[in-house]
């Protein structure tokens, strides 16, 4: 079924849309500098912020003196590294369920499951969408760090965040196979397509399809990274495809994220290339953001 909403930002059924997607921007000085000079190449056109990482504030007030900078909030309700943490704006108290026996937040979506009160969870992704609309950022959209947002004790409420703040958020209206192979289990049948057609009667503009950072995705990560990329990008099918991408400047990540922290320089390289660019237009595809995406829902 063809999105409704490739139609309204202009396009046609068969045009391929992708937004390249900064995620955990604010988790470091090297995710904002990724973030900023990303944007400024051209090709990554939107992010989102981790309200509660230590790097947050610098983050805000290069938007705030950029208002151009296409800025979502990225809830968050675990921190996964283990030399490098944070916990909940909203609270302190053990009896939340957010936070582990150190004071932080859970590392993992299981542990944050297995302690949920929803009622504290929603007042948590609340708060940080508040902290960053105090902050005068014409935030774009709302999505979720590790998926937590999306489960289903919170999938609802996350829901009805977006639909109160009028923006987009991340939900995904189909499913393929690289979907399947990631562990996303959403199920191609009756109940999901009406939840999907409800929500997009509401106004809710959403992506099609889902793709992260090769390594994060199931795959070894291993080879030559621009072409794990490219074999990504040639096989996307039409319609908008939502890239989860976490690119980091050189210089932080590397004591953070030490087994990993090459995949997320080098894609920090690859998104400003002009290797990139020209291969973007030999495939047709075409980087989109979200502030198009919110405008047109609340257009509506």
């Amino acid at each position: 079924m063809v999105n409704p909403l490739v139609t309204k930002l202009g396009y046609g059924p068969a045009d391929r849309l992708v937004i390249f997607h900064a995620d955990d921007v604010g988790m470091c000085h090297g995710s904002n500098q990724a973030f900023l000079d990303l944007h400024a190449a051209g090709m990554l056109k939107t992010g989102s912020v981790m309200v509660p990482c230590p790097w947050m504030p610098e983050i805000l007030q290069k938007c705030q003196a950029d208002p151009a900078l296409d800025l979502g909030v990225h809830l968050t309700l675990t921190s996964e590294w283990s030399n490098y943490r944070w916990g909940p704006v909203s609270t302190r108290a053990q009896e939340s369920g957010l936070l582990d026996p150190a004071g932080y937040f859970w590392s993992s979506p299981k542990q944050v499951q297995d302690h949920i009160n929803v009622e504290a969870a929603v007042a948590e992704m609340r708060a940080q969408i508040e902290q960053v609309r105090a902050a005068g950022i014409d935030f774009t959209h709302l999505d979720t760090h590790m998926g937590v947002a999306g489960m289903r004790e919170l999938i609802h409420h996350y829901i009805e965040l977006a639909l109160a703040y009028r923006v987009p958020l991340l939900v995904y209206r189909q499913m393929d196979e690289p979907m399947r192979q990631m562990g996303l289990q959403r199920v191609d049948d009756p109940y999901w397509s009406a939840f999907i057609t409800a929500l997009e009667a509401k106004g809710m503009g959403l992506v099609d399809w889902f793709r992260i950072t090769p390594g994060y995705d199931g795959t070894s990560g291993q080879g030559d990274r621009a072409v794990l990329y490219e074999n990504i990008l040639h096989n996307l099918q039409p319609g908008i495809t939502y890239f989860s991408l976490h690119p980091n400047a050189p210089g932080d990540i590397e004591t953070i994220d030490p087994i990993n922290a090459h995949w997320r320089t080098l894609e920090y390289e690859y998104f400003q290339s002009q290797r990139l660019r020209d291969f973007l237009a030999a495939e047709r595809i075409t980087p989109i953001g979200f502030r198009a995406i919110r405008d047109v829902m609340r257009s509506q």
